[in-house]
């Protein structure tokens, strides 16, 4: 029986084959919203200056890797110095940093007086390209003009004249594509565009040991500062999840084509939403996505990589953002990272800011690749959200008594909030939270002026 093959990075591939207002204090951060919520997540990570890419796809490919293949348009040809291969801990690092996050805060005790802030699988030719496969891609108009082995991937550049020769040559070399997928191939050859085929090196993997899949990385010199998805939702089995990781030295990064939207952020939640963080997050980003008819790119996080504020992971170390492709970044600078600077301290050093977006896409909703533009934009961005646990004392001054009536209002506000962010039913979130299941009416809070005369 054959295993079930899960969607490799269906994002830019074609893959062939088969608490407002309240009084706070020790926050901390509880939980991260990573891309492990989602079953079929695409990373890919881009690293732009002027007109420089190094480009990292992280491969979400389960199987045997002989059935491992992808095609992927590039705008240039590459030189084998240009093909690397990556280490995906370092992209779980970037995921771990920039993922939306919950945080938690208690309440003081009201009676005291304090001063605190508010707070594709595919089945791949095997063997090398034999002399009788070269004539007949020459026959076809296509020209492969580079053969590499990277690590454990065998790799080809390939051109084109013409979508039916290229189809034709894919499909008789092994590759079983999509119906439809000639249409999107042509669009690309019309933009002088190449294609970058990678399938696994058995004996190479063998050698180097790797169970896994590395990610691939790419270097590479274009105007275009694109990712091609359209492939992708040739044969998209329903709408696909992207997540990228745009680094750049100037500021945020959005995209041209489509709206990009910031997701809500800062609101207070039930504090039992706690024990359901990944279900409220998934909620949340499909209840946004609809509201804003599915055709958005969703920022997550924007921030400067020398800090952050929760972290949900340490800043990523200047040797990782190296490895990751960030090419600028001083040699001679002290190190950084996790043990050596502040967290919450900037680090000149590293002058890198990443921009974390993500996007749920179809054929429908997206019939264009995504288009980029680094923007001057520095300003700090998280999704962020907030359990404000609640004071439990005695009721043993004024403040205290109006403190514990506000209570079931604010806890109310919460559970609305909760409802209206994803769509849930009030009710069911009242019960599972522990609150009434009738709405709280607000309550009008004593006469300022009575304070001053207690006794009277």
């Amino acid at each position: 029986m054959r295993p079930i093959l899960r969607p490799l990075l269906v994002s830019c591939l074609l893959l062939a084959g088969f608490a407002e207002g309240a009084l706070a204090f020790c926050g901390f951060y509880v939980a991260k919203a990573d891309t492990k919520l989602w079953n079929q997540a695409s990373q890919v990570v881009l690293v732009r200056d002027g007109d420089r890419t190094v480009l990292t796809m992280a491969n979400d490919f389960k199987g045997d890797p002989k059935e491992f293949a992808i095609v992927i348009p590039v705008p240039t040809f590459l030189e084998r110095e240009q093909i690397h291969v990556g280490d995906r801990a370092v992209i779980d690092h970037l995921d771990g940093y920039t993922s939306p996050r919950l945080v938690e805060y208690f309440d003081e005790d009201p009676c005291r007086v304090v001063d605190r802030m508010h707070t594709l699988s595919a089945v791949a030719p095997s063997g090398a390209m034999a002399e009788g496969g070269m004539k007949r891609a020459r026959s076809l108009g296509v020209t492969i003009e580079a053969s590499y082995t990277v690590g454990e991937y065998d790799i080809l550049i390939l051109s084109a004249k013409e979508s039916s020769g290229l189809e034709t040559w894919l499909t008789e070399s092994g590759y079983r594509l999509p119906e439809g997928a000639g249409p999107v191939l042509g669009s690309y050859l019309k933009q002088g565009m190449r294609f970058f085929v990678a399938k696994v090196n058995l004996e190479e993997q063998g050698k180097a040991g790797y169970q896994t899949l590395r990610p691939l990385q790419v270097a590479y010199e274009s105007p275009k500062f694109m990712l091609p998805i359209r492939l992708g939702t040739v044969n998209g089995d329903g709408p696909q999840e992207l997540f990228i990781y745009a680094l750049t030295r100037t500021g945020r990064v959005e995209t041209t084509n489509y709206r990009t939207v910031k997701l809500p952020t800062g609101m207070n939640l039930p504090v039992a939403t706690k024990e359901r963080f990944g279900e409220f997050y998934k909620a949340l980003f499909s209840e946004q996505t609809r509201r804003e008819n599915a055709e958005v790119v969703f920022l997550e996080y924007a921030w400067d990589m020398g800090w952050c504020d929760p972290c949900a992971a340490d800043p990523l170390s200047a040797k990782e953002l190296r490895e990751l492709g960030v090419f600028w970044l001083d040699e001679n600078a002290p190190p950084d990272g996790p043990g050596i600077a502040p967290r919450r301290m900037p680090s000149p050093a590293q002058n890198v800011f990443v921009s974390r977006l993500h996007v749920r896409y179809d054929r429908d909703h997206f019939p264009e690749d995504l288009r980029f533009q680094e923007t001057g934009d520095r300003t700090n961005f998280q999704g962020r959200y907030v359990l404000q646990h609640a004071w439990t004392g005695e009721a043993e001054c004024p403040a205290a008594k109006e403190y514990l009536s506000g209570l079931p209002e604010r806890q109310d506000k919460e559970a609305q909030t909760l409802a209206t962010l994803t769509g849930w039913d009030i009710g069911e979130i009242r019960g599972w939270a522990g609150l009434s299941s009738t709405p709280v009416e607000p309550v009008e809070p004593e006469p300022w002026w009575k304070r001053l005369w207690p006794d009277q």
